[in-house]
């Protein structure tokens, strides 16, 4: 590889002018919040500049230290809160103020839902084009939430490092990979926290050593825990850089006898210097390969790599709603695409004639068919590869769907795929989005043939600023010119 030489800037480059804004780093400012942003900063401006403010609340007067400026708009901490909003809320965990695993605790949860509401409106107005209020609006609905919104999660993945020479394991501080150090999460399922505080204290009484991510050294990287709520298992996943565990006999037997529900104790293996929480090698140390869950009345076989939602109660609520979506007799043909491991493909095929899942992860297929066995589902049909090759190929066989459904990532729909419905044409098209600026994004090519007749925003991760919605889409007999 050819050595890389840092560019000398000639004579005629003059340094970089510094940015004509009215706040400069480091300064404490007066600001009043006049909204919040999808990420649950409070938005303020100052001479018309924004500043996003972590912390405050919409009406609010604040004083905020700027740490970050752009030509257009700044970042900035909040100091104190001169004028309280009346929906300011005192957040119930410890050391919310250093993680970064919520952003909304501060508000209270009925604002959080209207905040999330609007966050769908503003994006499918302001991206996608589309009417959300008066005649002929797309409706958007107030957002599902939870009567009890907090213990809702059944994964924890917590990073293992050190401190001061003790292994210590929590979640990162808010934008860096500084570990908080904490025994309980109130979003995480106690069962989690319950494993998590166990195998930091057996790890440390082993003397297993603990990951540093700088120096690449250490064997103990994460624990990820995962718990089937409807069942009580409990499955420990160990993610170590090698794969001998020294005492491990010892480790295992005191997993055995100090976490309860424990039914799975799994090693992964990641030797590499790398973000990523898992490596390709894993090994089942003691027990099942898989736990088990249900949503609804399907049953789930749950891995330690496979994705499964982590909010079964209100992945429930979505679900349901995309069988409303669906509206399914018992005679419709529907693809599910980007279908995972078959949990809507399964939830579907409840009350569909036949239901066609495809995937491009071949691990989440083999999932999705043992799945299907194990709930003797036998009208769905999974096949691996990219659903802009695979439909096509599907239509090609004869297989025309009535409905398709579409579940993607945060980074939206392929555009091939959106141009594969189009030409596929079915009556209706159901899209479940986790990220709303791409759910507007892909709605306004589909709005081409569909009329978008609503959305049902669902709060997936109540006290965070993500949410999850469905939209419902109708083919238009006369194509838009």
């Amino acid at each position: 590889m050819a050595k890389m030489t840092k560019k000398r800037r000639g004579p005629q480059q003059a340094p970089k002018a510094e940015l004509n804004v009215p706040v400069r780093v480091g300064q404490t400012v007066e600001v009043e919040i006049t909204g919040l942003n999808h990420e649950g900063a409070g938005v303020g401006r100052i001479e018309g500049y924004t500043l996003f403010v972590d912390g405050a609340l919409a009406g609010e007067k604040v004083r905020a230290r700027v740490d970050h400026v752009k030509k257009n708009f700044g970042f900035a901490k909040l100091a104190s809160v001169m004028e309280a909003s009346t929906a300011r809320s005192m957040p119930p965990c410890p050391v919310y103020d250093r993680c970064g695993g919520c952003s909304l605790q501060h508000l209270v949860y009925e604002e959080q839902l209207r905040h999330k509401q609007q966050i769908v409106k503003d994006n499918l107005r302001r991206i996608g084009g589309f009417s959300v209020e008066g005649d002929g609006a797309i409706t958007v609905h107030p957002t599902l939430g939870m009567t009890d919104p907090w213990r809702y999660r059944n994964k924890a993945q917590v990073p293992i490092g050190e401190e001061n020479g003790a292994l210590v394991g929590g979640f990162y501080a808010e934008k860096s990979h500084s570990i908080i150090d904490m025994d309980e999460c109130l979003i995480q399922h106690q069962a989690n926290d319950e494993a998590v505080a166990a195998v930091k204290k057996i790890a440390t009484s082993l003397n297993i050593s603990p990951y540093d991510e700088v120096r690449h050294s250490g064997l103990l990287r994460h624990v990820v825990v995962k718990v089937g709520v409807k069942t009580g298992e409990v499955m420990v996943v160990l993610v170590t850089t090698e794969e001998t565990i020294p005492r491990v006999e010892e480790l295992v037997e005191a997993i055995r006898t100090q976490v309860t529900g424990v039914a799975s104790i799994v090693q992964n293996v990641n030797p590499d210097k790398t973000n990523v929480i898992f490596g390709k090698k894993t090994v089942t140390l003691w027990g099942s390969d898989v736990i088990y869950d249900y949503i609804g009345a399907i049953k789930f076989a749950i891995s330690a790599r496979s994705f499964y939602q982590v909010n079964p109660a209100q992945t429930e609520v979505l679900y349901n709603k995309t069988l409303e979506y669906v509206g399914a007799t018992g005679t419709e043909t529907v693809i599910d695409a980007y279908c995972g491991i078959g949990t809507i493909s399964l939830f579907l095929a409840q009350k569909s004639k036949h239901v066609y899942g495809v995937e491009i992860v071949p691990e989440a297929i083999e999932d999705a068919n043992r799945n299907a066995e194990l709930n003797g589902v036998k009208n769905a049909t999974f096949e691996t590869g990219p659903a802009e090759v695979v439909i096509p190929a599907w239509k090609e066989k004869g297989i025309k769907p009535d409905v398709i459904v579409v579940d993607p990532p945060r980074k939206g729909c392929d555009e091939a795929l959106l141009t594969t419905i189009l030409e596929m044409k079915p009556q209706k098209v159901v899209y479940v989005s986790c990220n709303p600026s791409t759910l507007a994004r892909d709605l306004k090519v589909l709005a081409e043939m569909y009329e978008v007749v609503e959305v049902q925003p669902v709060d997936m991760f109540p006290h965070t600023g993500h949410v999850e919605s469905v939209a419902l889409l109708v083919r238009q007999f006369v194509t838009k010119q």
